[in-house]
């Protein structure tokens, strides 16, 4: 197929028409790559689970575990980088003189992963002129452990990976009131955010709970996509 070809067949295909499409791309490239409606984020569901189907109810021991206490969930953390925060125990609310046989211990388990627009297959032009819907979707396992267990922050990123063209960050609250143990959907829409951006920086934090046990926050399905479309201002 011919240059032009390749060019008519993106625009096809992806409803681009009124989208810059500069003779200069390398449209085979960019056909191949599909940068277009596909998950850019890598390894999306690290720990195993889909969100088509229901969490597993938490185990609880017999006898406490041996060996030290854990505080970051088993997976495969394959393209994501992890850190893993232990917080001090919280004694607000225990009355004076009271004797305390034990208190959970929390810790913030963070994964975060970088995704390189261009290298992906997306072209200057479409992101600074036409700005397409940039969709974030992440699904965290409801549960009663903690008043706040999840943590959603991602940033739009200039070429310079430093300078913050648009941000979004969502930090809900869990009602512990309810036990409905599902899948909570966290999502936004970025749509008119302005030249430049070339990076998407997708982060999010998971409390997970030490008592006698490891009782974590599970995440699935999280997406950064991009969307042949816009919002019109």
């Amino acid at each position: 197929m011919s240059a032009a070809e390749w060019k008519q067949k993106c625009e096809a295909e992806w409803g681009l028409q009124g989208a810059p499409m500069p003779n200069a791309v390398d449209w085979k490239s960019v056909y191949e790559a599909k940068p277009l409606g596909r998950n850019l984020l890598k390894n999306p569901s690290p720990i195993g689970f889909s969100k088509d189907t229901p969490p597993p109810e938490p185990e609880y021991p017999d006898a406490p575990p041996d060996g030290p206490p854990r505080f970051q969930p088993e997976g495969d953390f394959a393209s994501w980088t992890t850190k893993t925060e232990v917080l001090p125990y919280d004694t607000s609310g225990i009355p004076e003189g009271a004797v305390v046989c034990g208190l959970p211990q929390y810790s913030w388990f963070t994964l975060e992963q970088v995704v390189d627009l261009k290298a992906e297959g997306l072209w200057d032009e479409l992101l600074d002129k036409f700005q397409p819907e940039i969709v974030i979707q992440d699904w965290y396992e409801e549960s009663q452990l903690h008043d706040y267990i999840y943590e959603l922050h991602v940033k739009l990123l200039a070429a310079d990976k430093t300078t913050i063209i648009s941000l979004h960050t969502a930090k809900p609250t869990e009602n512990l009131s309810v036990y409905s143990h599902n899948w909570k959907e966290v999502s936004h829409v970025f749509s008119n955010y302005g030249p430049g951006v070339r990076y998407v920086h997708f982060q999010h934090r998971l409390k997970n709970s030490f008592l006698n046990d490891f009782f974590p926050t599970r995440f699935t399905d999280s997406s950064v996509i991009v969307k042949p479309v816009r919002t019109s201002s």
